[in-house]
């Protein structure tokens, strides 16, 4: 079985010239011992609510994973595997997320695979907390995960695997392939860590190191990991890198190239493969297969959920409805009452505080909403009266307040690349929607878990606060000046700056509907006047008429459109009622979501910035991403902030009403 593994990896590698068989190799073992005796999972039907998860973190391993689909009964054919990193086939060079059958999570860049697996690990206790009975358990799975060398450097998992066990996630089970070899070659020289003492002060049970080529030595090592309810697992698995190949086997050329034809063939004849390329004995796959054995788990399942159904049929409703991402029949009545409210009462409010009312009807009408900020509760308001702070006592129980309700509100720490990645993992196991605060300038350590968000159509939320010069005294090194821009440069990311209470519900409100992909809100720490509008309707488009020239007494068409977002939007109302007293007439376009109005057709782009019509643009950042709409000119800031309290800022860096009008003028020859 573990030769199967081998021989499929050197294979596709050499076909495709490019790819990485020593990892494969090394860990063919160690995947017997786990798919073969101990994996609970369906081949038939890869969305199963209660199967277990499983991660390969050091995902330039793709080929494992590959073979261990295909062999186990996975809808992955052989010539899938012929065609490993091939143009559109479903072995792509790391294992992607939606388009392999069976690939839980997108990896590739180190260390967020165990990241995303925590996040999976998490999921399963909150909702086995919230959903199983006495009598009733249907939330009962692991979360297995395959890392390298090159995850424990990556820092994110000192985040992801210190959260884990403050959150003693019993379930998790993760295997160290420690071969002591990356790219550059042997690691003691640059990597020394005491693995084992690391993982064991942030309170995990560590496992070995043992030999990770005995099969029966892991299977033994996995039914230990099993019995430890109150902390994750390290099982330390001492390999080979190449095992098997008699002359790259523990070398750094086993790591990220092709063997070649003579030392596969030489390969093949050290471990007795006897087989041409691509070709597996029957017998080998027999071994291999879960089909039957899958669905005879899922079958059991299935009997026990239909017991809890008849047992607690509201329960088990919620919980189909959850795991399918749909949201409540009442969720469209609730973001309009939220959107009116808002509009109704008018209130002058920072968009920071404005988020926070609208998350207060919104976690209160869906429970599958899990919040948490990156130490900045206070300052991101991601918690609300329907979150309380999630614990866990000693035994690694979660702790219900006095009306019996879990925890939702997480405390994550300052460790913002690793809230985003647990939060892509929590959103790929399903049943939650995660959404976690911090400052927008610091997006930056969030950016790649953000952007394999995007890459994987999942539905995760960051709620950016102090989102420019806007916040003020603690100076350029907190105020975001380039981060709207760059994040608007992420594909199927949708980015909304929103400019007042009912513009910040809406976007919400389209965060909460966007199923297939993230977004990112930018929220203002200042507070912020709410901008007299006709109507609702359109502000979910991206962009929208605000104000014509008519509502500041001038009856004639536009002679120039003004577009803003966010904290700038009420000085576009200030400047065209300036250059209304000279007679000249403007429009004033709100644009909260840029990514939003570009996806729009385009007559009704036309409609809100009219051909032929001069246009500005208004927002404290970078200018480089307004010109793309014909804008004759940018009221930006293409340099840093400065420290100082934040009306002085606006003033000296020219974001003024009149400054504004000024540019107006100079674009209209006026």
């Amino acid at each position: 079985m573990a030769n199967a593994i081998r021989a499929l990896a050197m294979d596709a590698v050499q076909a495709a010239n490019s790819g990485h068989p020593g990892a494969p190799m090394g860990m063919a073992e160690i995947a017997v011992a786990l798919w073969g005796r101990h994996l609970r999972h369906n081949p038939a039907d890869t969305a199963w609510a209660d199967r277990d998860r499983f991660v390969l973190s050091n995902g330039h391993g793709s080929m494992l994973l590959y073979s261990l689909l295909h062999l186990s009964g996975y809808e992955l054919s052989m010539d899938e595997l012929r065609n490993f990193r091939q143009l559109h086939s479903k072995t792509a060079g790391h294992p992607e997320a939606g388009i392999t059958p069976g690939v839980e999570t997108t990896t590739g860049p180190l260390g967020q695979g165990l990241t995303n697996a925590v996040g999976m690990a998490l999921a399963e206790k909150l909702l086995a907390a919230e959903f199983n009975r006495p009598g009733h358990t249907v939330v009962d799975h692991r979360t297995y995960v395959f890392l390298g060398d090159g995850c424990l450097m990556e820092g994110i998992s000192h985040e992801a695997s210190a959260l884990a066990g403050a959150w003693k996630l019993g379930k998790l089970i993760a295997f160290y392939d420690d071969n002591g070899i990356s790219i550059d070659g042997k690691v003691a020289p640059w990597f020394v860590d005491d693995t084992p003492k690391r993982f064991e002060a942030y309170g995990w049970q560590v496992i070995g190191p043992i030999d990770g080529h005995d099969v029966s030595a892991v299977d033994a090592a996995i039914t230990q990991a099993k019995r430890s309810a109150e902390t994750p697992t390290l099982i330390v698995c001492k390999t080979s890198i190449g095992k098997g190949s008699p002359n790259r086997a523990g070398t750094a050329k086993a790591h990220g190239e092709a063997l070649g034809a003579e030392e596969i063939a030489l390969t093949r004849a050290a471990i007795n493969w006897h087989h041409a390329p691509f070709v597996i004995p029957a017998e080998v796959y027999a071994a291999w297969d879960a089909k039957a054995a899958g669905a005879e788990r899922q079958a059991a399942w299935e009997a026990a959920f239909a017991s809890y159904k008849a047992a607690h049929p509201e329960l088990a409703v919620a919980f189909e409805r959850r795991m399918a991402g749909t949201l409540p029949e009442n969720f469209a009545q609730v973001a309009v009452d939220a959107a009116i409210d808002a509009h109704t009462k008018a209130e002058t409010m920072a968009t920071r505080k404005a988020s926070q009312v609208a998350l207060e009807a919104f976690t209160a009408a869906l429970p599958e909403l899990l919040g948490g900020s990156a130490d900045l509760t206070g300052s991101n308001l991601t918690n609300t009266k329907s979150t309380p702070p999630l614990r866990f006592d000693a035994a690694g129980a979660v702790v219900k307040d006095e009306q019996g309700r879990g925890g939702r509100h997480i405390n994550y720490g300052v460790r913002e690349f690793g809230m985003a990645a647990v939060m892509n993992g929590i959103a790929l196991h399903g049943g939650l929607i995660p959404y976690g605060g911090t400052f927008l300038t610091f997006s930056d350590y969030s950016r790649n878990a953000i952007r394999m968000a995007a890459l994987m159509k999942q539905r995760v939320i960051h709620v950016f606060t102090h989102d420019s010069i806007g916040l003020g005294e603690d100076g350029p090194t907190h105020q975001s000046v380039e981060h709207a821009a760059s994040l608007r440069l992420i594909p199927n990311l949708d980015v909304w700056r929103p400019a007042d209470t009912a513009e910040t519900t809406v976007a919400w409100t389209r965060a909460l509907l966007n199923t297939s992909k993230p977004t990112a809100l930018l929220l203002s720490r200042q507070n912020l006047p709410y901008l007299p509008k006709a109507g609702l309707d359109e502000i979910s488009r991206g962009a929208y008429v605000l104000a014509e020239p008519s509502e500041v007494g001038l009856k004639k068409k536009a002679q120039a459109v003004i577009l803003a977002s966010g904290s700038e939007a009420h000085l576009a109302l200030h400047a065209q009622a300036e250059l209304a007293k000279l007679g000249i007439a403007v429009r004033v376009v709100s644009v909260p979501s840029t990514t939003t109005f570009d996806r729009q057709d385009s007559a009704y782009k036309s409609s809100v910035l009219p051909a032929g019509v001069p246009r500005i643009a208004v927002e404290a950042g970078v200018t480089d991403g307004w010109w793309k709409y014909g804008c004759a000119a940018v009221v930006g800031l293409d340099t840093y902030g400065e420290s100082a309290p934040a009306p002085a800022l606006f003033k000296h860096f020219g974001f003024t009403a009149q400054n504004v009008a000024d540019t107006v003028r100079k674009v209209l020859g006026a």
